[in-house]
């Protein structure tokens, strides 16, 4: 029975190490060679840019099952970017978004995020999401389509507008930039596009009228186009962990799409309520339409991956207008805000199987941040909260360790009348285990009823941008990275042989070396997770500590 003990120690740690191979494995299947926009950044240099696109999605038919793939996308097709010179862009700033509109399109091809520096050793280099640029391909589109070529928006469609900046004014909570066009047969086309104060949800609004004399049928579409340049593999990065890439919710069902098997077959799907997105490691860009539409994903043999969205078509009479209201996300994975944009777009913060557990243990540290204001303080009274819940659980495999403790003499006895008889050996312990009412395994019950728990919180220190360079105290600047000095996985190391200490050696003098291992083995894995999650270990390897030593003074003083 000793045996499960040091099994399931061990099964725990093989967990931990299994659980973080699997990714970079996962990384090693997909991983593309970094783009050259990842060192022109670095360098403050621009990566050269490709002519104009000008392919429109098709529009889709509703008599039909099946709609073609928007045109562009075959093996041999190149990124295209704007190529519009700095005249051809006009900039909007709010309080949380630094944005370029292309007039060549009316898109938005450049977001940057002033409120998220790249790392706090640069907090003048804030993340950049959308780039027109050719190495570092990211856009999104917008536009009509319809049946005729010629009454729809193209990419390189011209659009005009009143200003070359604007920008949210103290104290105005919205601002509208319209832009407008007008297109053969006499259809005038308004792109307004709206931002709200602290808000990265970007409202669309395209409005057409038709002045001409013939009926116009067609739709609105949103699209995303993203070179895909996964980060590449590293011990120590923990946004190599994470998922980047396209992803799909089809109004019930949400799933992560590999780029590569994109490229072979490709989805497409019709549905209310879904939305399409790009995400990648605390961040992402999604588009959501107001309307039932047909969403279409693929990906060429370069890694360009288009997601798109497609109103189903409407027609509107010679001397009528329509306007199709549809959404853009562009920013953090904020999960208040991504929940207020669009059902169930919160799951984008990819906590991967354990959501149900991770969910509840977020929404227990954001109420708790919300009351002290720092995530580490959080992580500890949280830690104290879990330590209660489980109290009782960990009282009664306390008690049974203290009192497997108390039976060491009586066990030693017994290895030394049967040094040479194992089976005998067993037999004799089983007998005093149960004259005393000792249970050997009640000890495990704890770690495997942690072991998910421990498992869901490092989810959610990972993808949660709440806590992204979180600051907690002293050295621990960010919680959602590794201790830069590994003094907190060595604190941790150090609590976990004191545990030992206090709870009974295995009788067997190679399960004994073993356990005594653990903490040296514990203690390089940790080296590499989040300092919250090593926080998060270290308390309640304390107030283990604590307890098991109450519980062995009561035991040892002859108390139940």
């Amino acid at each position: 029975m000793d045996n499960q003990r040091v099994f399931l120690w061990i099964a725990l740690a093989l967990m931990v190490w299994l659980n973080y191979t699997a990714f970079l494995q996962y990384q090693q299947r997909t991983a593309a060679p970094p783009s050259a926009a990842q060192g022109n950044a670095a360098d403050g240099l621009a990566a050269p840019e490709l002519p104009a696109a000008t392919e429109t999605p098709r529009l889709p038919d509703e008599s039909v099952d099946h709609v073609p793939a928007p045109p562009g996308l075959d093996a041999a097709a190149a990124p295209a970017a704007d190529d519009s010179p700095g005249g051809d862009r006009i900039r909007i700033r709010t309080d949380v978004l630094d944005l370029e509109i292309s007039l060549r399109g009316g898109d938005l091809v450049k977001a940057v995020l002033p409120e998220y520096p790249v790392s706090k050793n640069r907090p003048d280099l804030p993340v950049q999401l959308l780039d027109p640029t050719a190495d570092g391909f990211y856009v999104f589109r917008s536009g009509l389509t319809a049946r005729e070529p010629e009454a729809s928006t193209r990419a390189d469609t011209l659009f005009t507008a009143t200003q070359p900046e604007f920008e949210l004014a103290p104290g105005q909570d919205t601002l509208a930039v319209p832009l407008t066009t007008r297109l053969e047969n006499g259809l005038l086309v308004t792109k307004t596009w709206r931002f709200e104060r602290g808000s990265y949800a970007v409202g669309l609004e395209q409005r057409l009228e038709n002045e001409g004399e013939t009926p116009w049928q067609g739709a609105s579409y949103l699209q995303i186009r993203r070179l895909h340049d996964p980060p590449g593999r590293s011990l120590t990065d923990v946004e190599s962990y994470s998922f980047r890439g396209p992803v799909t919710f089809n109004g019930e069902k949400y799933e992560k799409h590999d780029v590569g098997d994109l490229a072979k077959t490709g989805i497409e799907y019709t549905t209310d309520g879904g939305w399409v997105a790009a995400i990648q490691h605390h961040f992402l860009t999604a588009a959501i339409p107001g309307d039932r539409a047909r969403f279409t994903a693929t990906s060429n043999a370069q890694g360009l991956f288009t997601v798109t969205a497609v109103r189903m078509p409407t027609t509107v009479a010679p001397g009528e207008g329509i306007t199709f209201e549809d959404q853009f996300f562009v920013g953090p994975k904020l999960q208040d805000q991504l929940e207020a944009t669009a059902p169930r777009l919160r799951l984008t913060v990819d906590y991967g199987w354990l959501t149900v557990l991770s969910q509840p243990l977020f929404w227990v540290l954001s109420n708790i941040y919300a009351l002290v204001g720092n995530w580490g303080w959080a992580i500890i009274l949280m830690t104290v909260l879990i330590k209660l819940v489980f109290y009782k659980l960990s009282e009664t495999s306390g008690k049974s360790m203290a009192k497997m403790r108390k039976l060491q003499p009586r066990l030693k006895a017994l290895q030394e009348r049967y040094a040479d008889d194992r089976q005998k050996l067993s037999q004799a312990m089983m007998e005093l285990y149960k004259k005393e009412k000792v249970n050997p395994a009640a000890g495990c019950l704890p770690i495997l009823v942690q072991m998910p728990v421990f498992l869901a919180l490092y989810w959610v220190l990972l993808e949660s941008v709440e806590m992204r360079q979180a600051p907690f105290a002293l050295w621990i600047q960010d919680l959602s990275s590794r201790d830069p000095y590994f003094i907190l996985p060595l604190l941790m190391g150090v609590t976990m042989w004191f545990q030992q200490k206090l709870n009974p050696a295995p009788p067997d003098p190679v399960q004994a070396k073993i356990m005594q291992l653990l903490p040296v083995i514990f203690t390089v894995f940790f080296a590499f997770f989040p300092a919250g999650l090593v926080l998060y270990w270290f308390v309640n390897n304390l107030l283990a500590i604590l307890q098991q030593w109450r519980i062995n003074k009561v035991v040892e003083a002859g108390g139940a």
